[in-house]
Parts: C-alpha cells; sequence; structure tokens
C-alpha cells in the first residue's frame, strides 16, 4: 500500500524569507511557488532527489495553515506524505481497520493534479499524514 516518503510540509510564516534562509545557510533551492485554491495554500518544493521538502504559507486567512500559524507563529513541520499506488483503495483499506480519513471522503487534489488524502493525527501516533497517490 504505502511506496514511499514523498515529502515533509512545513508551514512558513513568510515562503520569500524562508526561501531566502534555506539558501543562504544551506544551499537549497526552492523551486517555483504554486497555489493550492482548495487547501488556501502558497507552496514550492525543494527537491532532494528521493524526497522532498514542502514549504507552505496560507493563501488565505481561513485556511489550515493560517490556523497553524495561530498555534505556531514561527511555523513548524505540519505534516509528513506518503506515497501509495492508490489512495481510494488505501483510505478504503485503512478505513476497514477503524482509521479516520479527514474531509468527509471528498476527492482531493495536489496541485500538480494528483489525488491525496489525510489521515487524521490520532489514527497516526500523533502525525498527520498526507497520502498521494503516484503512478510509475
Amino acid at each position: 500500500m504505502i511506496t514511499g516518503l514523498s515529502h515533509v510540509s512545513i508551514v512558513v510564516p513568510d515562503l520569500r524569507a524562508a526561501a531566502q534562509r534555506l539558501g543562504e545557510v544551506y544551499g537549497l533551492t526552492l523551486g517555483e511557488t504554486k497555489v493550492n485554491e482548495q487547501q488556501g495554500v502558497r507552496l514550492a518544493y525543494v527537491e532532494l532527489g528521493n524526497a522532498r521538502i514542502e514549504l507552505m504559507e496560507p493563501a488565505r486567512p481561513d485556511s489550515p495553515v493560517s490556523k497553524f500559524l495561530e498555534r505556531n507563529p514561527a511555523g513548524g513541520i505540519h505534516h509528513f506524505c506518503l506515497e501509495v499506488d492508490n489512495v481510494e483503495a488505501a483510505t478504503k483499506a485503512i478505513g476497514e481497520k477503524g482509521v479516520r480519513v479527514l474531509g468527509e471522503g471528498r476527492p482531493q487534489r495536489n496541485v500538480h493534479g494528483q489525488s491525496i488524502a489525510f489521515v487524521h493525527p490520532k489514527d497516526f501516533l500523533g502525525a498527520l499524514v498526507e497520502l498521494e497517490e503516484h503512478h510509475g
């Protein structure tokens, strides 16, 4: 069911400032900024070869990452993302084992158009987990 780690998502109050810091201190380059209207975030990735770091900042005040920043003004790790072959099959299989999937079963897509779902933190050792569908 799970095929690998896709990325770790970090919420930041200022995407531009975070990109500058990662570049100056760690030599990391942030890719193109994209907007996920459905989730209310602006985001960009640092490509690391076998995984990515996703930086997110709120695109609107009612987004989940805005609420995260209210509780954590400096930002921090928001969730990690696991790759699966089929999100619908994976959520059905874990749902049959009592795992809660957030979003009431509504289909969700990331900025790349891939199917995604989120597992309730109480059902994954206290961590918010995104499942992301990958093909090939």
